[in-house]
């Protein structure tokens, strides 16, 4: 197995005597994209602004490239940051804030035309490169903010919700376009995000952040299918968590602990099909799928359909599960 390019050692990171983030531990591979993923609050942001040097430790240690940078100043991390809000120098044109940490560098002028002009034509902002970020999209801005971070040649990016500011289809468009640069360039990414799409989409591992810690960690596809506590469950996703009494006449046994089961593991039928009764109170076209709410004797279930054969408002239907499709989570477990 390869040594890690960043290891972060039993960090803890706070804010006066409130600790946000207790004893976190990670090793984080060259050329791989991992997530940290929390809701607001859940202290992933704070973690990237101590892998920044932005924010101190309270106590462990950040392990770069084999060198201790626990206490180095952000200048001498060598690590690129790319901002929520872009963070451009609004007075310069876009070549001018890819430029900038070149020019403090003094670099020769030809070296630095060089370096703007491959990076701007790698990531297609070329057109872009005399504008001034008011006149920009919000794509482009974050395509600058991009290239910024990438032309001094830092080998780790972090990325602070990047794509938060971005409406639905330019942030679908940019998640491909970060993954391609990530891919191209090779450089390793510590992205932050509270979307699950975001971390799913684009991440080789995903971090989940709650309550102080690191909830579970794993791939997108692990996290969904084998969630390791309740919170997962719930966070990555949707889920329906079943009544015990519900999921004795479902499974046949009686079960201890907190039950779940996915959307699109409920299955909806007719009502003289085998399963349980219930009355459709709503059904919701999404597009590619669409969600039916189901009232179950008081007890609220919700289905996905991808066909469009759909039950009306008001029909009495039958509903049951797919085998071995429950996540059972004991009492012990969080």
């Amino acid at each position: 197995m390869p040594t890690p390019i960043l290891i972060i050692d039993k960090l803890h990171i706070g804010y006066g005597d409130k600790v946000v983030i207790r004893d976190l531990s990670l090793e984080i591979h060259e050329g791989e994209f991992v997530a940290l993923l929390g809701a607001s609050g859940s202290g992933k942001s704070s973690v990237l602004r101590t892998l920044a040097g932005f924010h101190p430790v309270m106590s462990g240690r950040i392990i770069l490239e084999g060198k201790d940078i626990t206490i180095e100043p952000p200048e001498r991390r060598n690590v690129g940051m790319v901002f929520q809000n872009y963070a451009l120098f609004p007075t310069m044109t876009a070549f001018e804030n890819i430029a900038f940490a070149l020019r403090v560098a003094k670099m020769p002028q030809s070296e630095i035309d060089k370096r703007v002009a491959q990076i701007a034509e790698t990531s297609g902002i070329t057109e872009q490169l005399h504008k001034k970020p008011a006149t920009m999209s919000g794509g482009q801005q974050q395509r600058v903010a991009i290239a910024r971070a990438l032309v001094a040649g830092s080998k780790v990016l972090l990325f602070d919700e990047p794509l938060s500011n971005l409406d639905a289809k330019v942030r679908v468009t940019m998640r491909r376009e970060i993954k391609r640069l990530q891919q191209e360039f090779g450089f390793t990414a510590v992205f932050v995000t509270h979307d699950q799409e975001d971390a799913l989409t684009m991440s080789d591992t995903i971090v989940v952040l709650a309550n102080g810690g690191v909830e579970q960690i794993g791939d997108g596809r692990t996290l969904y299918r084998k969630p390791a506590t309740p919170f997962i469950c719930e966070f990555i996703g949707t889920a329906n968590e079943l009544l015990a009494p519900v999921a004795a006449q479902i499974l046949g046994r009686d079960i201890r602990g907190r039950i779940f089961v996915r959307h699109e593991d409920v299955f909806v039928g007719k009502a003289v099909e085998a399963g349980l009764p219930a009355t459709v109170r709503h059904v919701e076209f999404l597009g590619a799928h669409s969600r039916i709410d189901l009232d179950a004797g008081g007890y609220f279930i919700s289905a996905v359909r991808m066909d469009n054969e759909l039950p009306e408002v008001g029909e009495i239907v039958s509903w049951t599960i797919r085998p071995g499709s429950v996540h059972i989570f004991e009492e012990a477990d969080r």
